[in-house]
Formats: structure tokens, sequence, C-alpha cells
């Protein structure tokens, strides 16, 4: 488990390193950004070339983890689907191939051959990133990566991404938008019982270089299972809040009767709103806020599956909203969270992997029992 959270964090960081190099490279971030309009609105490549940045960090993820870990192939899972169709009408499966000039190669027939823009993508691709720093060694849990599978989101908050507005991040203070919300996860789960084990997150545009102006990101993991709980990230001082003392981050377009409800609980001053699922679920883990409340069966298994992780590690949770204001406990139940190993059968394409009940994130098991008060009977 300690090889396989070490490789996570490296291929985590080369996720962000291409994500970075796709905003870096002109040639690139034209893609990125452009609206194609006219005959142009056909060229599906260019239109979803943000697609093809989040397949690319996918497809490079299962790969170096199925070559590490061949046992694990099959169970790789993430949010896009590889296949591609060029301006030709070519149908182009992406993968990536075992030399840079392959790689380049493939890319460039999905990019209706802009050799330029493919070299600078591959090469991104199979660049080795530096060392990641992290206490992993000695960190012996009883499982095998054939009892494993994992969830990946390339590129959370993806229109965040491309609108690439650069907030300042101020310390101690959840960012509402902007690149700072645009997340790589890399969850690991059990597949007998779906329960989260491991999680990686990588912030890519974490802090600006004011000397050169590139970006350096920041990571977080974390590992859960049985007794053992392991996290980068310290519980914040002071223990948990009170009910006067809650706060709570949500999504603009929550419900009314959720945003009039969590006001009246937390006070106007401590209801929070910022921008993508993965986000809001680390500012819970961060202790920037204290609960993530969402209606709203809008959320993935990628999006969940990575935080979940560190939250357990850190004695909290993400439940299923729905379950957990019917259920008779109130709290703390296990039957009410989040599981990563079954779709929902009776949906079609990637609904069968939303989370349908809405969720609730919190970090102590109190805080769930007073959201669960403050909306029972309201939704």
């Amino acid at each position: 488990m300690a090889d396989l959270l070490k490789l996570l964090l490296r291929v985590a960081e080369k996720a962000a390193n291409v994500a970075r190099v796709c905003r870096q490279e002109a040639p690139l971030f034209q893609l990125l950004v452009q609206e194609k309009t006219g005959e142009d609105k056909n060229k599906k490549f260019v239109q979803d070339f943000k697609t093809l940045a989040d397949v690319v960090i996918q497809e490079m993820i299962k790969h170096d983890v199925g070559a590490q870990f061949p046992e694990m192939l099959g169970f790789i899972h993430g949010e896009e689907s590889n296949k591609f169709e060029n301006g030709l009408g070519e149908s182009v499966t992406v993968t990536v191939c075992s030399t840079e000039e392959e790689t380049a190669k493939l890319l460039a027939t999905v990019l209706d051959g802009d050799h330029t823009a493919a070299s600078l993508l591959a090469q991104a691709i199979h660049q080795d990133p530096t060392a990641i720093e992290a206490s992993t060694d000695g960190l012996t849990v009883p499982l095998s990566p054939s009892e494993l599978g994992i969830w990946i989101d390339p590129i959370d908050a993806t229109s965040q991404y491309i609108k690439g507005r650069e907030e300042v991040l101020e310390e101690g203070l959840l960012s509402p938008s902007g690149l700072h919300c645009a997340l790589v996860l890399i969850g690991v789960y059990l597949r007998s019982t779906g329960e989260p084990v491991m999680g990686v997150i990588n912030q890519p545009f974490n802090q600006k270089d004011p000397a050169g102006g590139g970006w350096r990101g920041k990571h977080y993991w974390g590992v859960s299972w049985g007794n053992i709980n392991v996290c980068s990230v310290s519980l914040p001082k002071g223990g948990p809040g009170g009910e006067q003392g809650l706060s709570a981050v949500l999504s603009s377009s929550e419900k009314q009767v959720v945003k009039e409800a969590l006001t009246t609980l937390c006070g106007p001053d401590k209801l929070k709103y910022a921008s993508g699922a993965g986000y809001k679920i680390l500012c819970v883990i961060l202790g920037l806020a204290d609960v993530y409340v969402l209606s709203e069966g809008s959320t993935f298994k990628w999006d969940s599956c990575a935080p979940h992780a560190l939250l357990r590690a850190l004695g909290g949770g993400v439940v299923d909203l729905t379950k957990s204001l019917q259920s008779i406990c109130g709290a703390q139940d296990h039957k009410t969270e989040l599981t990563y190993h079954q779709p929902y059968t009776e949906y079609t394409g990637a609904d069968r992997w939303a989370n349908h009940g809405g969720l609730v994130a919190y970090r102590d098991c109190s805080h769930l029992r007073i959201i669960n008060g403050a909306l029972k009977g309201k939704l």
C-alpha cells in the first residue's frame, strides 16, 4: 500500500504538470480556450480539447498504475471516454504509448495533424516529475492491490480550469472560484465493500511564483482502513465547533430551502460558496468549512472517492444526504456512507455512477447530526 500511495502521488503530480503545461504553452492554450464557430464547429477535436486534456491525464494514470500493478487493470475507472472523432470523421482511441514519439504520433491524429501541440502534450505525459515528499515509509496496510479499485477525476472543476481566473489565495480562507478550485483526484476503494481506503488530491494551481510567473502545486493524501488512519492534513486546532460556530460550504445553485435552513443555522457570515465538488470537500478536510452540503445528485463517484478517504482518516466521512435524513441514528451511520463499487443499474451512462441522494461531507459526526436536524422535513 505504501508503494501504491507513492505511485499515486507521483502520477497525480504528472497529471498536475500536464494541466499546467496546457495553460502555459501557447499552442495548447489556444486549443484549450478558443470557441469554434461556423464550419469549424464540427471539428470535435478542437471544440473538445479540454476533454482531450482530461482523457490524456486519465489514460496516463491508468497506464502508469497498470504497469506497476497489473492486477488492478480493469478496475481503474475515470470520468471520460477515451474515444475521439477527428475532423476527418475517423474514430481514434486515445492511449498512452510506450514512447513519447508514439504518443505524439497518436495525439497528432486526434488533433488533425497539429504536430506542435501533440509533441508538447506527449512530452508532458512522458516527463517524470520531481520527487514528491510524503511520509509514507513504514505505512503497512493489510490489503493487496488485487482487492482494490481506483476512481480518477483528471481535472475536477474543468470550467474553472478553462476560465483560468487567478484569484489570490488567502491563508485560512476558501477560494470561491478560479484555478485554485481545479483538482486532480485519485481515490482507491475496496472492491468487496466499496469503502474508500486511500485518496490523493493534487491542487496544480496552489501558488503562483511572483518572480517567474509559473504555478506551484500542493498535494494531500490519506489512508483509512480498520484502525489505520493516516493523513497528510492535521485536524484544525480547537476541536469541533458548537452549533453557533458551524460553517458550511455550498454550490451557488443549491436549492433555496437548503440555503435558508443553513443561513438560519450558521448565520449569513458562515455560509460560503465555492466551485467544484472536490474543492468543496477539500475545504472541509482543511477546516475552511465544517460541512459541505449538496441536495442534488449532481456529483459522481470520481468526484468524491479521493477526498472521502481523507475525511475518513480524519474521523469524518461523506454520507448520502437522503439516506442520512431517513436514518434513525441521525449521526455517523456506516449504512449511509457513500460507497464506490456498484453502479445504479436503473440509470445509463455516467448517471450510473452519480451520488443520486446528494451528500454531506463532514469532519466531525456532531456536525452531521446538527445538519440532519436543520434539514429534516425540508427535503
